[in-house]
């Protein structure tokens, strides 16, 4: 047997095991578990004798039988078996070792075919036994699909108990590590000796190596340490010693094609190779074998796992990739993406690598030029057609913003490309790049000489200051050289060049004098409420004073220490004054200049950072709206290291952050796998972070003073919006308990200080405690006296704004409970109105004021009073009537001008409102109104006692409009407390009843009908108060003013004051809302004043108002409903966005029908102002969402786009047609419209209007049949136009879309036929065109022959 034994021609036996012939087979599958014992324990009892017994043909059949038929073998016996393999193996091993280094070659040879029969029954076991045993509860997944075939195949001679005891015993997974280091063991024989032929020795290291390669296919057995070690060390040792090179990098190569979990084993593989083993060889030609690869596109698996195996091998061994990186960045052009990040990944890896090695072999040039180019090649690849390599290039350069070398030059090129990139179209990218520049900023390097903050003036003064100096500097080293400065205009230099004065306004705060509030001492609360924000002169000073101290120490320290040098120059240079004077001055200037020279470079590199980030923030403002989570929370990020680093931008981006309050909130994954923050969460974590979170060393009375002062700022210069979205904030945080009450005691401290104190910082005060109590109606509902006292005081009257704001506080007694739709409760709290509250409002109202801000605070005085008061009419009432006395009392003497009125002030109003001068056309008319009749006729208005004031006139229409608008509210509370009444006694009634028989209950059943017909009837009851009581009654009191409203409105000619006209036209819009009746009767003059007032305010006052009219009275807007549509011509941005908000809200909620008016919409696409164009977007976008919306007005809008007094140009009309065809996506829409425009073609001869209609064709997609179809149907309605030549192009278009989007298996003969038939149409179409031309010209000449001729006659 071992003569005829040759492991070559086995292992290719072995390839069909179930056929392999055995000599003297034994039918295991037929013997029982006793037999095979017997049998098996021959063998272990030969091979224990001698090792050299497996050479025997009996011993060796029997352990090939037992492998053959491996299934049928119990678990005991495996174990058993692998046992007598490796022990006879590892005593073969030992005595070879032995040979090798004591015997002669002829010895050594003898133990070649023992080696070879052991190796062949290892490889065997491995194979098999992997395959088909069971594994016990530690192995692996992956093999159990093994355990249902053993169990189908074990059926036959074994038992299920067997089946179990088989389990329980046998472990292959237990096995794999002995196996691994006896292989191992045998690789460290010097096998020259045994074997010495080459082919011979390659197919045994094969054949050992077998088991390992195997192994390693296994993704389970590749999780296990020990395992993956051991592969390693096989693998190793056969390279290194053995030659198994070649093998080695073939099975390596099919390993990462084949199997996705090998790529990192494989670099890590070749990485021990590398370090422990000292052999690069392998490495480099798998490289190179690699970088000759190509991958297409289509193919994603492959060139995924060689992404992973070379970025993981340049990472643990970047020396070994740098040396082949010429040869694999030709993968840079590669068609799989996968590679050319791998790529980007590897060049990451190598410049870390250069710039952190300490190789003194290296040259530093050549280095710094390798690093360039790499830098270069990263740089490049942001313009990548994929947008995974563009997202990890950037990813890549923020890992090397860590390096501790900051490379200037290419991080400002790193810059300039993450600031471009944050136009992409990809929302990884440009999360990517904004991650970058927040990197950039973190690592920046300009902190080495003034602390790293940014703001952009501090560098602009460094950089003048230095400019200046080195200007002075050259202009004495000039003047040394020249010979023309003697030894006092060398003293006078080093005196300026010494004290170089570097002005930086900090904006560091002082946080002990900035929080010195106190506020556990109400007492000495006044003192310290002054020093809560007076901050802003104090700031100033001490950066002025002290400012440089910290962060200018090393600048002071350089320029001590150049003081001390050229001290010592100056004694150097007296005593060599004799012979070289102006040499050694010119070399201590020239060192001076080159100082400057380098502190001006590096100024200017930092301004040009600056600048690049702040243009950054301004596109970064507009992420923070993006639709993906992951990119807003970048931008947050963005926005908050840009606030820790003082940009100029930063605050503009923290208020707009603030709104992304409203965003809701739940859990997502990112690109990477990670979970994302909620964007609320994160917003409230910011704002925590930078203005209320405890900071450390600060004493906690300083912790409530920085806090509320940080509160109170929030609000300053705040826009509506904003204050909104900062009320939404601040609720949440009450409701969350995130603030302390010492804080809101503060807040009240500085609102009620009764020292000056800046209107700003009391107002600030009050609306923080207005939105807290939102949340909490406890904050105001215990000091509703301080309210009174101070906001409805004597400071209220003041500051009107103070009493405004002090009036939305009060608001909130009554509570923030939503109503529940359909529910009839109300939790709101009514005060009776005896109330000093109301007593208050009432002064504050009726308070003489000509102030404009008196509006506002009018408006929520009113507010409050009908949010309170449990009878707010009988205060409304009041209001009207001394406020009506006032305004129409008579006067002994004219009404004093503007200006004069303002001169004979004592202390003038800042706010005072400028009117215009009112002369004798412009007197208004007055009389008390003691019927609905109180008309003004001009007659009176000649008697100088007769005239009026025409701000009292204004305060007292205001009141009287927002009065009607408040009572139709309160109306509807009225009615759904009737309701709720009744509910709560037909249910006491029922519930008194109790449960009869069934005549009870269908008794029950007649009485809901009747309780039904009873809230019908509250329902009708209250309309008819709305409708007819309030603006017709006779004894209403705003019936009276309705006749003056229609009379100051249509009258602007003689009624001229700008204010009055405003609250006037307000005043009617909310009238017109009251009563369809006086709706119906004078909605048109609205309309009227729409169109002819020169004031954008009232233009924009009467667009919303309409919105309002329409919601409450559709069908009366409905009819005018071209009149909305005017305000989109308008000249004012804001009447023209406000009229697109009021239109997209009617439209999209149904309250208004669209009918050819979609086209004035459309063209605010083409609007110059982005926020118009922006807000015309969103519209289209939510209306596609309506039921065919887009697809019935469609044919109206090219129509009103194309021709008419409402054209676009033809440009304009092609973008707003492309952007709105986009909706239509149903191939059904897309068929009809097809034939609707093919038919458009014969009913118009305007050549403009057949360009529209083909290109509008040529935006539909043709992806059916059906629409290819209705297009060639219609050739008879188009074919004499195919002689202009936009027309004809656009079918050419078509044609092409057509054919692309054919199925493969249709001929082409239609599409062909279709073709002809266009090209011989436009043929036809240009000679009819020429023979008109030529026809007309004969006309003419004829024409002008008979001209001629009668002339002669």
């Amino acid at each position: 047997m071992a003569s005829e034994f040759d492991l070559q021609e086995e292992l290719q036996a072995l390839q069909d095991s179930g056929n392999y012939s055995i000599g003297h087979e034994h039918d295991i599958r037929s013997m029982q578990p006793g037999e095979m014992d017997a049998l098996l324990q021959q063998a272990v009892r030969a091979i224990a004798e001698s090792f050299e017994a497996v050479t025997s043909p009996d011993m060796f059949d029997i352990l090939c039988s037992f492998l053959k038929c491996v299934d049928a073998v119990p678990g005991i016996l495996m174990n058993k078996l692998l046992d007598v393999i490796m022990s006879g193996f590892a005593a073969e091993v030992d005595a070879a070792a032995h040979d090798i280094d004591h015997e002669d070659q002829q010895t050594c040879a003898a133990h070649k075919v023992p080696m070879e029969m052991y190796a062949f029954l290892l490889n065997w076991s491995a194979r098999s036994v992997e395959k088909v045993n069971v594994p016990d509860e530690d192995a692996p997944a992956a093999t159990a699909p093994a355990k249902s075939r053993k169990g189908r195949g074990g059926k036959a001679t074994q038992s299920r108990v067997a089946s179990k005891n088989k389990a329980a015993e046998w472990s292959w997974k237990d096995q794999i590590v002995p196996i691994l280091t006896l292989i191992a063991k045998v690789l460290k024989l010097k096998t020259s000796k045994i074997w010495t032929v080459s082919g011979e020795k390659d197919t045994f290291i094969g054949c050992l190596t077998a088991p390992a390669y195997h192994v390693t296919e296994n993704e389970q057995y590749m999780k296990s340490q020990p395992i993956k070690l051991g592969v390693y060390k096989v693998i190793c040792l056969a390279v290194k010693h053995h030659g198994h090179g070649p093998a080695a990098q073939t099975a390596i190569m099919q390993s990462l094609q084949y199997y996705e979990h090998l790529s990192e084993p494989m670099a890590e593989c070749l990485n021990v190779l590398l370090k422990e083993f000292d052999h690069a060889q392998l490495g480099e030609e798998i490289l190179r074998e690699i970088a000759a690869k190509s991958f297409n596109a289509q193919d994603t698996k492959g060139p995924r796992n060689f992404s992973r195996f070379l970025t993981q091998f340049a990472e643990w061994a970047p020396r070994a990739v740098l040396k082949q990186i010429s040869l694999l960045l030709s993968h840079l052009d590669s068609e799989s993406y996968p590679m050319r990040m791998a790529i980007v990944e590897i060049i990451g890896c190598l410049i870390r690598e250069l710039a952190c090695s300490e190789d003194l072999t290296s040259d530093a040039h050549q280095t710094q030029k390798q690093l360039n180019g790499l830098y270069d090649l990263l740089l490049e690849r942001t313009l990548d057609l994929s947008s995974y390599v563009r997202s990890k290039v950037f990813t890549v350069l923020s890992r090397l913003c860590d390096l501790p070398v900051k490379f200037p030059k290419q991080r400002l090129a790193i810059t300039r490309a993450a600031v471009s990139a944050l136009e992409d179209k990809v929302a990884g990218v440009r999360r990517n790049a904004i991650s970058l520049i927040v990197k950039l900023m973190v690592t920046h390097p300009y902190g080495l000489m003034h602390g790293g903050l940014l703001g952009m003036e501090e560098w602009e003064v460094r950089y003048r200051e230095v400019v200046k100096e080195l200007q002075k500097t050259e202009k004495v080293l000039d003047d040394t050289l020249s010979g023309n400065t003697g030894e006092a205009d060398g003293d006078e230099a080093a005196e300026s060049s010494t004290a170089r004065p570097v002005k930086k306004r900090s904006r560091r705060r002082n946080k002990n004098a900035e929080d010195s509030m106190d506020v556990d001492e109400e007492g000495d609360d006044s003192d310290e409420v002054d020093s809560i924000m007076d901050e802003d002169e104090p700031e100033s000073s001490r950066a002025e004073e002290g400012g440089d101290d910290g962060s200018d120490r090393q600048v002071d320290g350089e320029s001590t220490q150049q003081t001390s040098k050229k001290s010592g120059s100056k004694s150097e240079l007296a005593m060599a004054a004799l012979t070289d004077e102006q040499a050694a001055l010119a070399a201590l200037e020239s060192n001076q200049l080159l100082h400057l020279r380098l502190r001006k470079r590096y100024y200017a590199e930092a301004l040009n950072f600056i600048r690049q980030v702040e243009e950054a923030a301004q596109m970064v403002f507009q992420l923070l709206g993006s639709t993906h989570k992951a990119e807003v929370l970048e931008a947050m990020e963005f926005f908050r290291v840009a606030h820790e680093y003082q940009l100029d931008s930063a605050e503009i981006g923290i208020k707009k952050m603030l709104h992304l309050i409203w965003s809701k909130d739940n859990s997502s994954m990112s690109e990477d796998g990670k979970e994302l923050k909620g964007v609320r969460s994160r917003l409230l974590e910011c704002y925590r972070s930078l203005y209320f979170d405890p900071l450390p060393d600060m004493e906690p009375k300083q912790q409530v003073n920085r806090i509320a002062k940080n509160m109170i700022e929030l609000t300053y210069d705040a826009t509506l919006a904003e204050l909104t979205s900062l009320e939404e904030m601040m609720r949440y945080m009450m409701d969350d308990d995130q603030i302390h009450s010492d804080v809101v005691t503060k807040l009240w401290q500085v609102y009620s200080s009764e020292r000056p104190l800046p209107k700003q910082q009391r107002r600030g005060a009050m609306i923080i405690i207005g939105m807290l109590a939102l949340a909490r109606r406890s904050v105001v509902q215990d000091r509703v006296d301080v309210l009174l006292k101070i906001g409805l005081g004597p400071v209220g009257k003041a500051d009107l704004i103070l009493a405004k704001y002090t009036c939305v506080a009060l608001q909130r007694l009554n509570g923030s409970a939503k109503k529940v739709k359909g529910s009839l409760l109300d939790k709101s709290v009514r005060l009776d109105m005896d109330s000093p509250v109301f007593r208050k409002l009432q002064e504050a109202i009726e308070h003489p004021c000509r102030s404009r801000e008196w509006f506002a605070l009018a408006e929520q005085a009113i507010n409050t009073v009908y949010a309170l008061g449990d009878q707010p009419e009988v205060l409304s009432n009041t209001l009207i009537k001394n406020l009506s006395r006032r305004a129409f009392r008579r006067r002994e003497k004219p009404i004093p001008s503007a200006a004069e009125e303002q001169a004979l002030s004592a202390v003038p109003d800042e706010d005072a409102m400028d009117e215009d001068p009112p002369p004798s056309a412009q007197a208004l008319i007055s009389t008390m109104p003691g019927s609905t009749q109180g008309a003004l006729t001009g007659d009176t208005a000649k008697k100088s006692d007769d005239t009026g004031d025409a701000f009292e006139l204004s305060q007292l229409l205001f009141v009287v409009g927002h009065v009607a608008v408040k009572h139709i509210v309160y109306l509807e509370l009225v009615e759904r407390e009737w309701k709720r009444q009744k509910q709560e006694k037909e249910l006491a009634e029922k519930l008194a009843r109790g449960t009869g028989n069934d005549a009870a209950s269908k008794d029950g059943e007649e009485l809901d009908q009747v309780a039904g017909n009873a809230e019908d009837e509250i329902g009708d009851r209250i309309a008819a108060v709305r409708e007819t009581e309030l603006l017709y009654g006779p004894d209403s009191l705003l019936a009276l003013y309705g006749p003056l409203l229609v009379r100051i409105c249509g009258r602007p000619d003689q009624f001229k004051n700008t204010t009055l006209r405003a609250v006037a036209t307000l005043s009617f819009s909310k009238f017109l809302c009251v009563s369809s009746q006086f709706c119906d009767a004078n909605h048109h003059l609205l309309f009227r004043i729409l169109e002819t007032s020169r004031d954008p305010n009232i233009r924009s006052n009467i667009a919303i108002a309409l919105g309002d009219v329409a919601v409450s009275f559709s069908t009366i807007v409905d009819e005018n409903s071209d009149e909305l549509y005017r305000g989109l011509s308008d000249k004012d941005l804001v009447v023209k966005k406000n009229t697109l908000m009021v239109l997209t809200h009617l439209i999209l909620n149904g309250m208004i029908k669209v009918k050819g008016q979609l086209g004035e919409m459309a063209k605010c696409l083409e609007d110059e102002e982005p926020r118009i164009a922006d807000l015309a977007k969103l519209f289209f976008t939510d209306l596609s969402t309506k039921d065919n919306a887009i697809y019935n007005n469609l044919p109206d809008v090219i129509s009103h786009l194309s021709v008419g007094e409402h054209a676009m140009d033809e440009e304009g009309f092609q973008r707003t047609m492309r952007y709105i065809f986009t909706f239509i996506e149903k191939e059904k829409q897309a068929e009809n419209i097809v034939e609707k425009l093919c038919q458009r073609f014969r009913l118009t001869d305007d050549t403009r209007q057949w360009r529209d209609i083909a290109f509008c064709l040529s935006l539909l997609p043709f992806k059916s049949e059906r629409s290819v179809k209705k297009l060639i149907e219609g050739l008879p309605f188009y074919r004499d136009k195919l002689h202009e030549e936009g027309v004809y192009a656009r079918f050419q278009e078509i044609l092409v879309k057509a054919r692309s989007n054919k199925a493969a298996n249709k001929p082409d003969s239609e599409l062909n036929e279709f073709e002809s038939a266009l090209d011989e149409s436009r043929r036809q179409g240009e000679e009819d065109q020429a023979f008109e031309k030529r026809v007309e010209g004969k006309k003419a000449a004829a024409k002008k022959r008979a001209t001629r001729r009668s002339s002669y006659y």
